[in-house]
């Protein structure tokens, strides 16, 4: 198991060019979700991260969201690349959204006022273990996949889009789908820089 722990760690990449096909059902897609959302650790047991999948179309309009965003704030004459990047994120199969509930954070915040200032740091923290969880999970079912964050630019229209609560922060944005083009190659800074082992 350990092994297999450090393959899918090792493995885990960022693709952007994906397709819009699934080697695993739907209905298997919830299940690792839904797993890794059950599973994944918070602070004080707050269990404040929710989670959207969209597929289909409605996969499709948030990109087109995320498009008509960009195309209000970027320059006309600079929009190819913008445009060409967008799609390459719609031509996926699916996309997984990723929210704190602020509702959540707030009343541990109240509930234990020493420490009140750090919950909205752990709820951060939480998420990206969430995220990461879900990221290689993902592509342990053969999906390629990245992780996006155009949160200001989209976070009104979406929650308006899927009647998402108002309370709900927008974190990320993560699309997947099989794999069309193999992933840049890693570049690693030297480890005895980024490492210290006290024995």
């Amino acid at each position: 198991m350990s092994k297999d722990f450090q393959e899918a760690i090792k493995n885990r990449r960022t693709y952007y060019n994906i397709g819009d096909k699934s080697k695993v059902s739907n209905e298997r897609i919830r299940e690792v979700v839904e797993e890794a959302v059950m599973q994944a650790p918070t602070a004080f047991n707050s269990q404040s991260a929710r989670v959207m999948v969209l597929l289909g179309e409605h996969h499709k309009t948030l990109w087109n969201i995320v498009m008509e965003a960009l195309r209000k704030v970027v320059p006309a004459a600079q929009f190819q690349s913008t445009e060409d990047k967008i799609n390459s994120f719609a031509n996926g199969y699916g996309t997984v959204l990723f929210f704190e509930d602020a509702k959540v954070v707030k009343g541990l915040q109240e509930k234990f006022a020493l420490y009140k200032d750090n919950f909205p740091i752990w709820s951060q923290q939480s998420s990206g273990m969430l995220q990461y969880m879900i990221w290689t999970a993902l592509e342990l079912e053969g999906f390629g996949v990245s992780l996006q964050h155009y949160n200001q630019l989209i976070e009104d229209a979406v929650k308006k889009q899927w009647h998402i609560a108002e309370e709900w922060n927008m974190i990320g944005q993560m699309p997947f789908g099989l794999p069309t083009a193999d992933p840049d190659a890693k570049t690693y800074e030297p480890i005895g820089d980024r490492l210290i082992v006290l024995e």
